[in-house]
């Protein structure tokens, strides 16, 4: 499956340089660094309004790998004290297809490529001996090359295609709380947009698992939520679902 022979090469390339990576930095004591490479399933909803009406698509969570044909995701964070700075991307190529309810059309087919990336800079505003939390403001960068294939109905097939990407600025908050030695729990919220014709924002909370001082697994959900207005039309795209990941800190 190619999905699998990707997310592999990765994990294998990734193990590969972060112990290599440890001594690079080492002379940079001020600075601590954690690479996560994670992999996210969810349910998958998008839609594109059109003067004929709004056409939508819709993947399940269950026939989310079924359909994946391609995907990475990946983060990396760097913090110094107080301060903190945060890169999350994610690229996704799905296809899928979706009955319609009547006999207008006999289904939809979609064929969407994602690829978001965000950035934060982030400032610690408490600090305890378990749980830390930080504020954070940045961008989202968001692009996609969407297409719908309205089979034909009653009415004839026709064909609908969004391609274009987007900046917005993101504000956010981050917790971390430690419940032992080992078990630690993550939560994270960001809102950004902040206008009529865009906005955007997303939920993370997670269950972290410390193997040792370096490795550390996470398991969690994750919501995502993207409403662009693109040539006067309203574009709507989001994600939720199960997140699994293995960061590495050096």
């Amino acid at each position: 499956m190619v999905l699998k022979r990707f997310l592999t090469t990765a994990a294998i390339a990734a193990a590969s340089y972060m112990p290599m990576a440890t001594a690079s930095w080492a002379q940079l004591s001020d600075w601590s660094y954690a690479a996560t490479i994670y992999l996210f399933t969810p349910e998958t909803d998008v839609s594109q309004q059109t003067a004929r009406g709004k056409v939508e698509g819709t993947l399940s969570f269950s026939d989310a790998l079924e359909n994946l044909d391609l995907a990475f995701m990946g983060t990396f964070s760097a913090t110094n004290g107080r301060w903190s700075i945060l890169a999350d991307y994610n690229y996704t190529d799905l296809t899928f297809s979706n009955d319609t309810p009547g006999g207008v059309s006999s289904g939809v087919e979609t064929a969407l490529t994602t690829q978001f990336f965000s950035g934060y800079l982030g400032y610690r505003v408490y600090s305890s001996d378990t749980t830390l939390v930080d504020v954070a403001g940045g961008f989202r960068w968001f692009k996609t090359e969407t297409g719908f294939t309205v089979l034909p109905g009653t009415a004839p097939g026709r064909s609908v295609n969004v391609n274009s990407n987007w900046t917005d600025p993101v504000i956010g908050i981050r917790a971390r709380t430690a419940f032992n030695d080992r078990w630690s729990g993550t939560g994270f919220f960001d809102y950004g947009g902040f206008t009529n014709d865009s906005e955007t924002w997303q939920v993370l909370l997670t269950a972290d698992y410390a193997i040792n001082e370096r490795w550390l697994l996470r398991l969690g959900y994750r919501y995502i939520s993207f409403d662009h207005e693109i040539n006067g039309n309203d574009f709507k795209f989001s994600q939720s679902g199960p997140v699994i990941g293995a960061t590495y800190r050096f």
